[in-house]
């Protein structure tokens, strides 16, 4: 009998829109998840990140940011609790430092952090047809994106739709795994990891890696227009800033979707205007192959370049961006 790591870990499937459309499953590999447990790990959280983490219910999933004392972004978090753990997601290559930085303010806190995925598997699922094959073992299925259920297989997670299809999250035991990754191969087109974060990028929503620590206020990336940032909670790190940047208006900046034809454009590539051809306007936020030859990628960058709509990638003689339609509205600007 093969593994499930056997069955899921060659691509049958090139990343496309089509695929993502039609259904796929990722083992996320370059996933990391932390779990803070204990009776004081929602208070704790709620002292660090942009979310709030109090009231943070059984059923549902949130996404947060962990910014500097600058207000800029260390790492960004799909989040979830399970009685007294919190678990937050985010890449893998990010996982140990973050973790560590967290566990050195816990101080008196009652909450220890620890790596989730021992001995468990973080599987992607998302397109059509991705629905009726989870039903195979599920009775019922979140009914909304942001809200999760806890099934004896397994917790599975409802995150935000891709080009109008739903997609899910399961963390199950490497044993679950090894029993569905059969039927899950049979059915579903077998993708990699870039197949979820194309699909994260067409969903808008971004995620922090280590090319771009540092460099993002979290509205700069959407987060608050994704449910990422409460303006009502109390102090965390970087807060007064976050709210500056909310309440005076001074942000000037958004994230936008966009094809570019150059396969070697990256998380970190900066964006340039003809305009002002020697400072960049902005930075790629994410980017994933695109099935073309070129990445659809979330770019962050000022407005008045996305309202000019003339954006070249590396430099101001680089290929062009070809802005696609968000998923949600980004601040009345038509893009």
């Amino acid at each position: 009998m093969n593994t499930w790591n056997q069955v899921l870990a060659a691509p049958t499937a090139a990343v496309n829109p089509a695929v993502l459309a039609t259904g796929f499953v990722a083992h996320l590999a370059d996933a990391g998840l932390i779990a803070f447990t204990g009776d004081d790990s929602r208070s704790f959280l709620h002292s660090q990140l942009t979310n709030d983490v109090e009231h943070l219910g059984e059923a549902e999933v949130r996404l947060a940011g962990y910014c500097t004392p600058k207000g800029r972004l260390l790492a960004s978090f799909l989040m979830w609790r399970d009685g007294a753990s919190v678990y937050l997601q985010l890449p893998r290559e990010l996982q140990p430092a973050i973790q560590k930085r967290l566990q050195m303010f816990v101080l008196r806190a009652k909450t220890k952090a620890s790596d989730a995925l021992e001995g468990r598997v973080l599987l992607g699922l998302g397109g059509a047809d991705g629905e009726a094959v989870l039903r195979t073992w599920f009775d019922a299925l979140p009914a909304a994106p942001y809200t999760k259920l806890d099934h004896p297989l397994g917790t599975l997670l409802r995150v935000a739709n891709a080009l109008g299809a739903p997609r899910y999250l399961w963390l199950a035991t490497t044993q679950t795994a090894d029993t569905v990754a059969a039927e899950l191969a049979a059915r579903l087109n077998v993708a990699g990891p870039e197949a979820w974060r194309s699909a994260d990028i067409h969903a808008g929503v971004p995620v922090v890696t280590a090319a771009t620590q540092e460099q993002f206020v979290p509205q700069m990336v959407n987060l608050e227009l994704l449910g990422g940032v409460n303006f009502k909670k109390g102090c965390y790190p970087g807060q007064e800033i976050v709210a500056r940047s909310q309440y005076l208006g001074k942000l000037k900046r958004r994230t936008a979707l966009a094809a570019i034809d150059d396969a070697s454009v990256t998380a970190g590539t900066e964006v340039f205007t003809p305009a002002d051809p020697e400072q960049p306007c902005g930075m790629v936020v994410n980017a994933a192959p695109n099935g073309a030859g070129g990445v659809d990628a979330l770019v962050e960058m000022k407005l008045e370049a996305l309202e000019a709509g003339v954006v070249h990638a590396g430099s101001a003689q680089g290929p062009a961006l070809r802005f696609l339609a968000m998923p949600y509205v980004l601040d009345k600007l038509d893009v």
